[in-house]
């Protein structure tokens, strides 16, 4: 999405110096991770260059063992002090041997949370791998400058050896316009509703009858919600059709998701798997990870106070489909967000000069189909049923579309965070009424694959925040020195098959495809 959100939150950071650690052990630091710097990002960059989601806090886990060393030190402080003039120089000689010994530890041995908060993680390192890319592209990692870090709340645990981050910060333009916009909250923000779970109580309790009322901080402005009023039925024929394919194969769509999802993942297996793909992609230490249970989507990368946010929806994270997530957020958003920062285009005035179109629908369905790469039955099943709730939202209440995506899903809990994504931003959700912007994600996955075989997919992420409509157009303004591709795109042969097996997964073929965009 392109919609920046404002967080007010400030970030809590870990009083100790991060700049010199990894999370990885220290022989697999040395022969994965180049040495490769980050290189600064101008201060013009796109304060919209990332989809949102819900607020989160820089928060390090501490392990039980690191606290004990770090209490024992305490007391051998103290008793070094009550000595000092009779071993004044033996203390001191045995205090420099203890820290010449004091080597980096592996830190993801064990882990420890905290109670009755969301669960937050940096995935640290100081070095960004560089990657083989072909053509005229120079792979490498991205420099951000930091602002003060305040000090970490005793409240929050942190691990005691590591070093302080350099983590990206996305600077604010100097623009006294773009400043001004910057104080007004994004539309995904007032359209979120502030007693999603009293409503869900009433609506449980009257037996799905009951229309919720939802209410909201800062409500979005008419002439704003009416922009995204508007739902389409160009392609809903073949949304049903594919949610149809899916049911006939499986039964249901909770079968569906065991069998081809896989269980639901354990927080320290969700953090290892971050820390792996991060790993993969070169840029480790560059996003704060925010785990939580409150998030209507899966997953939403964001800007949180000039920081990149990863925020992970953990009753949705499966082990198979983990990766495609991270895929979706960090391998498109993120990637396409940095890169296009170094680009003439990284604001307004010059997406304004080159004439570009809008991001949207190739950024969400580029995104889309990166989800679902590599899955053994790459159906399209929540982009599917995305538009097909939209378009029902428009002609229904609230309760009326709740018994009606019955049809598709039965968890009633699933069935109720579908419905809210399409009624959001209505007061009284008993009236017909939807926010359409949901459609984007089917839309922009029909347009790619149909323009497949014409699009050069790692310009289309090495040149930002563009449509696929404008790559060949722009490849002779573009800044590639330090651009970011995902490890995926880099063999053109193996993306393009798996592109070829979504189409067939999903009953696609070109003039199928022409006959639904042509309508």
């Amino acid at each position: 999405m392109l919609e920046s959100i404002q967080v007010t939150e400030k970030l809590h950071w870990p009083e100790q110096e991060l700049s010199r650690k990894s999370v990885l052990p220290h022989n697999e630091n040395q022969s994965n991770v180049s040495k490769n710097g980050l290189h600064q990002l101008s201060p013009s960059i796109l304060k919209n260059i990332f989809t949102t989601g819900s607020s989160s806090y820089n928060v390090l886990l501490q392990t039980k063992k690191e606290k004990r060393h770090h209490q024992q030190k305490q007391t051998s402080t103290g008793h070094h002090k009550k000595h000092r003039k009779t071993g004044k120089s033996s203390s001191l000689s045995r205090s420099k041997e203890h820290r010449k010994s004091n080597a980096p530890l592996p830190i993801l041995n064990t882990w420890c949370c905290c109670s009755g908060r969301p669960s937050e993680i940096f995935i640290s390192s100081s070095l960004s791998s560089s990657a083989n890319f072909t053509h005229s592209f120079s792979v490498m990692g991205n420099s951000m400058g930091l602002s003060p870090r305040p000090k970490c709340k005793a409240s929050r645990l942190c691990f005691s050896s590591l070093h302080k981050t350099k983590l990206p910060h996305l600077m604010k333009s100097r623009n006294s316009e773009e400043e001004g916009s910057s104080r007004k909250p994004c539309i995904l923000t007032c359209i979120k509703p502030c007693n999603v779970e009293k409503e869900k109580m009433k609506f449980f309790k009257s037996e799905f009858t009951y229309c919720p009322q939802f209410e909201y901080v800062n409500p979005a402005q008419p002439s704003v919600l009416a922009k995204y009023s508007h739902a389409s039925d160009k392609l809903l024929t073949q949304a049903v059709r594919i949610m149809e394919r899916t049911l006939e194969k499986y039964g249901s769509y909770e079968k569906f998701e065991v069998i081809n999802g896989g269980r639901l993942l354990p927080k320290s297996r969700i953090w290892n798997q971050v820390r792996k793909y991060m790993e993969k992609e070169g840029c480790l230490g560059e996003i704060v990870i925010h785990l939580t249970d409150d998030l209507l989507s899966r997953a939403s990368m964001m800007v949180v106070n000039g920081r990149p946010t990863l925020t992970i929806n953990i009753t949705t994270a499966r082990e198979h489909w983990l990766e495609g997530m991270l895929r979706h957020e960090i391998g498109t958003h993120y990637f396409r967000g940095i890169n296009n920062s170094q680009q003439p285009w990284c604001n307004w005035n010059g997406r304004k000069k080159y004439g570009l179109k809008s991001a949207n629908p190739t950024e969400e369905g580029l995104a889309s189909i990166h989800s679902v790469l590599f899955r053994k039955d790459p159906l399209l099943w929540r982009a599917a049923l995305l538009y097909y709730t939209v378009y029902q939202a428009s002609r229904m209440s609230f309760s009326e579309l709740f018994q009606d995506v019955g049809k598709f899903v039965k968890d009633p809990n699933t069935r109720w965070d579908y419905c809210v994504r399409a009624k959001r931003g209505q007061t009284d959700t008993s009236l017909p009424g939807c926010f359409s912007k949901d459609q984007v994600y089917l839309d922009g996955i029909f347009k790619i694959l149909r323009h497949r075989q014409s699009i050069d997919f790692q310009h289309l992420t090495a040149l930002g925040k563009i449509s696929f409509e404008d790559v060949n157009r722009l490849k002779e303004f573009a800044v590639l020195q330090t651009v970011r591709i995902p490890h995926f795109l880099q063999d053109r042969s193996m993306y393009m098959e798996q592109l070829e097996k979504i189409m067939e997964v999903n009953e696609l073929t070109d003039a199928k495809l022409d006959t639904l965009l042509s309508c």
